[in-house]
């Protein structure tokens, strides 16, 4: 498999982003914490990293939600995915939210989040004065059934 060249600078307390298996789409985000945050029900932060990335032009990172996190525990990252642009050169941050009835404490290095790399492109918007039709037409949100 090829791999994308990422410029990073780590200035957490942490080891550099990795793939846990060959076959992984995403590499742990982990909280860089001087001390843990106690998230009480419905309570979101932002949750730094220490990390930053320079991307190459044409592709972004998204911050998406563990699933461990969601599942066992309501814990899931607000903003889904959360895009960081190539040209975004700061601290990458993670918008944690506890949807549990219960308290939730984040510890330093504690993995929250994970990163995706993904190739974009960017749209050339024509307008017009109508769309083609098509049998779904302007049917949305459940529009097509439940079963």
């Amino acid at each position: 498999m090829n791999t994308l060249p990422i410029r990073l600078v780590n200035k957490s307390k942490h080891p550099d982003p990795a793939y846990e298996t060959p076959a992984s789409a995403g590499v742990d985000l982990r909280a860089n914490l001087d001390a843990p945050v106690t998230f009480k029900p419905l309570d979101r932060h932002i949750v730094k990293t220490g990390l930053f990335i320079e991307l190459p032009v044409g592709y972004e990172a998204q911050v998406r939600p563990r699933s461990g996190l969601a599942a066992k525990f309501g814990i899931t990252v607000l903003n889904t995915p959360g895009t960081i642009d190539a040209d975004y050169r700061g601290e990458i941050g993670v918008i944690l939210v506890n949807l549990s009835s219960s308290d939730f404490v984040v510890e330093d290095g504690d993995r929250i989040a994970q990163l995706v790399i993904a190739k974009h492109e960017q749209a050339g918007f024509i307008r017009v004065s109508d769309l083609s039709e098509t049998t779904r037409g302007s049917g949305g949100f459940g529009s097509t059934g439940v079963k």
